[in-house]
């Protein structure tokens, strides 16, 4: 039997899975703690020797890998108008597995590069002005990133007819870059694959080695992308399977939600968005986690009416807080966790979703939308520690309460979806997979699904 090995080198955890080559059979999974403080292949080596324990074909297997170590992908947008380009910028660094750690719109000066550098971005995506609009902020963006020497890699995705000027612009500078297709060749439509693939490319050969987090080379040569970029190719490859998919996984810091939906053209004209809406879409909540951004999520949780003030909850979070390493020690805490969790997914598909209402105005009753309608999603995927390890009963509660209220306030969330756990943390894999053995990758996302827990109810 032919065996592939996929491992994800995360921010705490290093997981890796053995699957059978031709089906897709998950055959042994194994995990350790990344090994930041060292080498990141350590726990990898540490992964390996559990593995081989089970099936000695291990050392036979290509492997293959995914990383969001030594603080994932961090991306800078810079564009032309806020609500057009830096939009669709921010939309395009998140959907390509990155952190958007600053925005800058309007183009840029020497104070907003030394900003931009305090913000230590890996990865630069440049912006501006649809194709044969105004190509101005775009070439005077490339001409300051030249004249102050930028040296961290830029991807330019703007006006095609600006490209060759860009292109002489950075290169005189030094500037590495790489040009990719505008991904907002005109008001109303968004297109962002070029530019991922651009993103993908020089995540690869610049940011993975610039990280320091290995001196051998072997890990260079293992990793395909960022592990969130890999995580929603897996959810493309379950929404082939399922239908409409979304994916909500709730970490210690952030809660992040994938989602893959047939858009209604028919909906289109109660959209308010100049950027339009994609079929496939990541958004990242970096103040909703169950440790590091424990507080956070007790006030968003107030604040959207989720929950009553409490002191004991409120210091039930600075516990989680103050250390990220903590385990529930009694059913009181076990409940916390549990209600933190509600709060994070719920708040974090809200934003995901958005929201329609009504409005009255001279032409009569007209509904509006802002966001993505996830209602009529199939499959709600579960992902996390806290989902994983509490058992199917609290993974049912915390993902069923999702749409709770929902329907009375406008949310666009998922009502009435079947809900599921990625028990086995397999979306990575199949979305390493995806490209290079598809066949494998279907094989390997039937394990997601498998274990359906009940459905999202909007009642109380």
């Amino acid at each position: 039997m032919a065996l592939v090995v996929a491992v994800d080198f995360g921010s705490t955890f290093t997981k890796a899975i053995v699957v059978d080559a031709g089906s897709g059979d998950l055959v042994a999974r194994a995990e350790h703690r990344t090994t930041i403080g060292t080498d990141v292949l350590d726990g990898w080596f540490a992964c390996r020797e559990q593995l081989l324990a089970v099936d000695r074909g291990v050392e036979r297997a290509e492997v293959l890998a995914c990383s969001s170590a030594g603080g994932g992908l961090r991306i800078a947008v810079v564009g032309n108008e806020e609500l057009v380009t830096a939009e669709a910028g921010r939309r395009v660094a998140l959907s390509s597995g990155g952190r958007v750690v600053a925005v800058v719109s309007g183009g840029l000066t020497a104070s907003s590069v030394k900003a931009l550098r305090a913000e230590k971005p890996d990865v630069v995506l440049l912006l501006g002005g649809t194709d044969g609009g105004n190509s101005a902020v775009l070439t005077g963006a490339a001409g300051v990133l030249a004249k102050y020497k930028w040296r961290k890699p830029v991807v330019a995705a703007g006006n095609v007819e600006a490209r060759d000027e860009v292109a002489g612009l950075l290169a005189a500078g030094g500037v590495p870059s790489v040009l990719a297709d505008n991904v907002v060749p005109e008001i109303g439509v968004f297109a962002p694959d070029s530019a991922r693939a651009a993103i993908r490319e020089m995540f690869l050969t610049h940011v993975i080695g610039g990280k320091n987090l290995s001196k051998d080379p072997a890990f260079a040569r293992m990793v395909r992308a960022a592990t969130p970029d890999v995580v929603l190719r897996g959810v493309e490859v379950l929404a082939r399977l399922h239908g409409d998919v979304a994916v909500v996984d709730i970490g210690g810091a952030t809660t992040d939600v994938h989602s893959v939906i047939e858009l209604d053209p028919e909906d289109a004209n109660l959209g308010r968005e100049v950027v339009a809406t994609h079929p496939v879409t990541r958004t990242v909540e970096g103040d909703l986690g169950m440790r590091w951004s424990a507080m956070p999520v007790v006030a968003a949780g107030v604040e959207a009416g989720l929950i009553e003030p409490a002191a004991e909850l409120a210091q039930a979070a600075r516990r989680r807080h103050a250390d990220p390493s903590y385990l529930p020690d009694s059913p009181q805490e076990a409940a916390y966790d549990e209600l933190l969790a509600r709060v994070a997914a719920t708040v974090a598909l809200r934003r995901h979703a958005g929201r329609q209402r009504v409005v009255f105005g001279p032409g009569g009753r007209v509904v509006e939308r802002s966001g993505k309608d996830l209602r009529e999603v199939d499959l709600l995927v579960g992902s996390g520690g806290v989902l994983r390890h509490n058992g199917p009963e609290v993974a049912e509660r915390i993902l069923g309460a999702v749409a709770v209220g929902a329907q009375e306030e406008g949310w666009l969330v998922p009502t009435g979806a079947r809900v599921c756990v990625d028990q086995d943390y397999v979306l990575a894999g199949v979305g390493l997979l995806a490209e290079t053995n598809p066949t494998a990758a279907e094989g390997l996302a039937r394990r997601v699904g498998a274990d359906i827990h009940g459905t999202v109810s909007t009642g109380h």
